[in-house]
């Protein structure tokens, strides 16, 4: 099946549904986006099913109901990224909310991620530049220098431009607004009025004035603001005015509010937390370097390694280094170390083709992700004797006050970025006794080596007396019927998959199997589970409750959640399903069954949840 052009999609639908003026509203539940009309004769509905991506149209409860499958997020996202009718250009990219701190990561993550790799691949030409400094390859006042040094600092200089556009990409606002605001924070005159340090004042308002260049939390934050003001516009302007107002009052508003007000307040804020972490590190290094060597890759393991990202980044602009980034190679070069000892010592085929590898990225350019989720967290003791090397080697460099003077990933090859601030000599004793550590624990205590010729997680069972199959558990208890039976044109005709339906007895909504919940709807009413040998379930809780916006339903899971079979996902009071109006058949389907021999659905009788409920045959 060719890919779909889901942007080319997105136009299509909204031009054959009589385009964004004849659209009252859109939603999207699970399967389909759900557009209320004006006209609804102004929608042609052949030439929207014929659309490739479209599965079917439907016009019920006075919805106009375009069923697009799996990827209904996509689409929406996009008709938000050409129309101003969602009002979220990130609805394709949603997770799990979680508390506020989890959110703040999972912001700075989504808005650092696109230019990580060009930051550390800058950081690295700023550390071999400052190594020909030190070694006398090259003179700090000479024209080569000048112009590598400006490919170094350019990205870092105009780092409010990437991140707007990043921002804007997060927050669903018009990048080239966004871009247009943050261009304005580092023109030369605003630059140099900073410099001067004579008072300034728009409209006799005072600035006060700071360095915008390099920085990070001031445009992010200008960003989300603009994206609640052109959402704002967009609906009061009328169209024949909408395309060029919107930026132009967005963009003559935004300006002097971040320069009067986001940037002083985000500015100080920033200064505070890393004034706070500094003097954490004057008062005890050694055991400061002991928390963040030992705990860094902990840290990236959940995500938490992005909150320390805009502190860093703002220390390396405002003073030139950063003492958080001291302990740092010992804990990234200690993973690399204890992967190593794997690779040697390990008697798996297996296990050494991802270990061997992993160790070069990780001890060379810092990359672990392979080293720890493909070795060392999965065999526990080489990931705890990392983490271990870390600590002891992060209070060494720490105790010497080292810090990276350049963004740069901690590797062997990105050290000389250290060289600029501290005890060079005790960071190299730091990483070499980290690295001992994690390696000699390895290598002598050793770990449980995996069985080459046992099934891997997630191959194909036996269930059922079916050879080569994989089982489906009921989600919950009640009435089987055939899924031909169920009262939803689409989920009845199959478009979605084959499945069935279960008349539910009781309001608790269980995992189906062991998997990883890749989409969970906020309204608690659907769920996407897929398991490690690619079986992809969606259980939709109720005919149309979509309506009905989450009352009554109480979802227990998140999205990118790992569940077992039988863990509870959502418990729905199934009185008020019922006296709304709505019926309480949960569907069933595997989303992805033209990928299997067969997919064979039990048939009309009591189930429990738990009880087997599907066979698939591969």
């Amino acid at each position: 099946m060719p890919a779909v052009d889901y942007r080319s999609l997105a136009g299509g639908i909204l031009e054959q549904v009589g385009g964004e003026a004849n659209v009252v509203s859109l939603a999207h539940c699970a399967t389909r986006l759900r557009f209320r009309l004006k006209d609804a004769a102004k929608a042609d509905k052949r030439a929207v099913e014929a659309l490739p991506g479209v599965i079917t149209v439907m016009e019920a409860g006075g919805q106009f109901q375009v069923v697009i499958g799996n990827d209904v997020p996509i689409v929406f996202a996009e008709i938000g990224r050409i129309s101003a009718l969602t009002g979220d250009a990130s609805a394709a990219d949603e997770g799990p909310k979680g508390n506020l701190f989890d959110q703040f990561i999972d912001l700075i993550s989504k808005i650092f991620s696109p230019i990580l790799w060009t930051l550390a691949g800058v950081g690295l030409l700023k550390a071999f530049l400052t190594l020909a400094v030190t070694l006398g390859w090259l003179a700090a006042d000479g024209q080569t220098y000048t112009i590598l040094n400006a490919a170094g600092d350019g990205l870092f200089y105009f780092l409010p431009i990437l991140l707007s556009v990043t921002a804007a990409r997060r927050f669903g606002a018009n990048q080239f607004s966004s871009m247009a605001i943050a261009g304005a924070l580092v023109y030369p005159t605003i630059v140099a009025l900073n410099d001067a340090g004579a008072p300034v004042s728009f409209l006799g308002i005072p600035v006060v004035m700071v360095s915008y260049t390099s920085s990070v939390v001031p445009i992010i934050v200008a960003v989300w603001m603009q994206a609640l003001i052109e959402k704002w516009l967009a609906r009061v302007l009328p169209s024949v005015i909408r395309n060029f107002t919107v930026p132009l009052v967005t963009i003559t508003v935004m300006v002097p509010l971040t320069l009067i007000v986001v940037g002083p307040v985000t500015s100080f804020a920033a200064t505070a937390i890393s004034s706070a972490v500094v003097w954490l590190f004057g008062l005890a290094p050694w055991l400061a370097g002991a928390i963040m060597g030992g705990l860094w890759q902990v840290f990236v393991i959940f995500g938490l390694h992005w909150g320390f990202v805009p502190i860093m980044v703002n220390d390396l602009a405002t003073q030139g280094y950063s003492v958080l980034g001291g302990p740092l190679p010992a804990a990234v070069l200690a993973q690399g170390a204890a992967v190593l000892a794997v690779a040697i010592r390990t008697r798996s085929q297996k296990l050494r083709q991802i270990a061997g590898p992993a160790a070069v990225s990780g001890i060379l350019a810092g990359v672990t992700e392979p080293a720890i989720y493909g070795a060392n967290l999965p065999l526990k003791r080489p990931f705890a004797f990392g983490v271990a090397g870390g600590a002891v080697g992060g209070a060494i460099a720490a105790a010497g006050g080292s810090a990276n003077t350049a963004f740069a990933l901690p590797s062997l090859i990105a050290l000389p970025a250290w060289m600029g601030q501290g005890n060079f000599t005790l960071q190299l004793i730091g990483v070499g006794v980290a690295m001992a550590i994690a390696f000699t624990l390895t290598m002598v205590i050793g770990f449980t080596d995996p069985d080459d010729d046992a099934p891997e997680a997630g191959a194909e069972v036996v269930t059922a007396g079916v050879a080569g199959a994989s089982e489906v558990l009921a989600p919950v208890s009640g009435e089987l019927v055939a899924l031909d039976s169920v009262k939803d044109k689409v989920f009845a005709s199959g478009a979605l998959g084959s499945g069935l339906g279960i008349v539910p007895s009781s309001g608790q909504v269980y995992a189906p199997f062991a998997g990883t919940v890749v989409s969970a709807f906020p309204t608690g009413h659907a769920f996407g589970i897929k398991s490690a040998d690619g079986v992809e379930a969606l259980i939709h809780i109720g005919i149309d409750t979509v309506q009905l916006d989450g009352r009554g339903f109480a979802a227990a899971v998140s999205q990118g959640q790992s569940v077992e079979a039988g863990d509870l996902l959502a418990t729905v009071d199934l009185d008020a399903v019922t006296s709304a109006g709505y019926d309480p058949t949960t569907v069933v389907v595997i989303t992805n069954s033209a990928q299997f021999a067969a997919v064979l659905p039990a048939e009309g009788h009591e189930v429990a949840h738990g009880d087997p409920a599907i066979i698939i045959e591969r």
